[in-house]
């Protein structure tokens, strides 16, 4: 495979005709969906009758026994069938996305594009950390959005004595300003996961210790507002699968997000109330449920009216990960284990050197 002086991919593989199937040689769980990465025109059918399953988590976070068991059938029904559910009653206050969403705007429009590459994403650990300029994201396709993942690290979350958020952030203010979002959010990491046990007849408390303090890709996108008057080709972030357990993301204000339903090929709009959080898995989890649990296809089109396409649109996702040294094997009581243990660092580099070159692994 070819690669040009900045690191893209040329080729057959690269560009907005590229499909899925083009890089399943870097998969680390099965994945029998096929795809364009970028929207077609006049192609693609989109399935307006498969409506998202709400659950509410109030009953597991502050319920009797009797109801997170009840939390956990209907969280597990809707993720087993499509990797993807909303969540309501999970205690986060809105106003703190309200702030989020402010901070991430100021993030990319008050910071000059010389302060923000000085932050140009590298590998730091499994995780590609740092900042990522418009339609380069990945190497395979020119996504039109602006992205900046935090880990663990970039949050005063630890106490670290040598803590610095100038290593890390383009100005004073907005390590803070999202951190108590970071917070919140962690503190749904382990309901969620015992839920996922409970519903697979596991211990629910087998991830604890490896969940708690865990790291995490807290990933602020920026997409521009279209041009007046046009509509740019192809979509704003290309189809594809969560690396992680489970993603938490707000639920945007701007429409956009489509979730792939494998059994028909068609493409779901997915707009979340307000408040809410839409809750998907991720390769990490595929792999230990023994494919129970999918990583669901998944990406940002183009907004649908006029008014939509004039605004910028960004979001907040919450990637959940174990650290690099811990082993994913498929859990016990599932069955004739799919895949072999293997080192979380080693299993999350493979996949994800599709984005970023296959040199990442090294």
């Amino acid at each position: 495979m070819k690669h040009h002086k900045d690191g893209e991919r040329q080729g057959p593989e690269s560009g907005a005709r590229a499909l899925n199937r083009d890089f399943r040689r870097f998969e680390q769980v099965d994945k029998q969906q096929e795809y364009y990465l970028s929207e077609q025109a006049g192609v693609e059918r989109f399935d307006d009758d498969y409506e998202i399953e709400t659950c509410d988590l109030s009953g597991c976070l502050h319920g009797s026994e009797a109801q997170r068991r009840e939390f956990a059938q209907h969280l597990g029904d809707a993720l087993k069938d499509i990797g993807f559910a909303i969540l309501t009653g999970h205690g986060i206050h809105s106003a703190l996305y309200e702030r989020a969403e402010i901070l991430t705007r100021r993030l990319f429009e008050e910071t000059t594009h010389e302060q923000r590459m000085a932050f140009r994403a590298r590998r730091h650990g499994s995780v590609n950390q740092g900042y990522f300029p418009i339609r380069e994201t990945t190497i395979i396709h020119p996504d039109l959005v602006e992205g900046w993942v935090f880990c663990r690290r970039a949050f005063d979350l630890d106490s670290a004595q040598d803590f610095d958020e100038r290593q890390l952030w383009p100005a004073t203010g907005f390590e803070a300003g999202f951190r108590q979002l970071v917070i919140e959010q962690e503190k749904l990491i382990l309901p969620i996961m015992q839920s996922l046990l409970r519903y697979l007849g596991c211990d629910p408390h087998l991830y604890d210790d490896r969940l708690t303090g865990c790291n995490f890709g807290f990933r602020l996108n920026y997409y521009p507002p279209c041009e007046a008057g046009r509509r740019p080709q192809g979509g704003r972030m290309l189809g594809h699968e969560d690396v992680d357990l489970f993603t938490f993301l707000p639920a945007p204000r701007v429409e956009g997000l489509q979730v792939l339903n494998r059994r028909n090929l068609k493409w779901i709009r997915l707009q979340a109330p307000a408040g809410s959080i839409i809750l998907n898995t991720g390769d990490y989890m595929q792999r230990i449920s023994n494919d129970i649990f999918p990583s669901t296809t998944h990406r940002v089109g183009q907004p649908s009216d006029a008014e939509s396409m004039a605004q910028p649109r960004v979001s907040f996702p919450m990637a959940i990960y174990t650290w690099e040294d811990e082993i994913l094997e498929v859990l016990p009581g599932l069955g004739e284990p799919r895949y072999a243990p293997i080192r979380s660092e080693e299993f999350h580099t493979a996949i994800t050197s599709k984005y970023y070159g296959d040199d990442y692994v090294k």
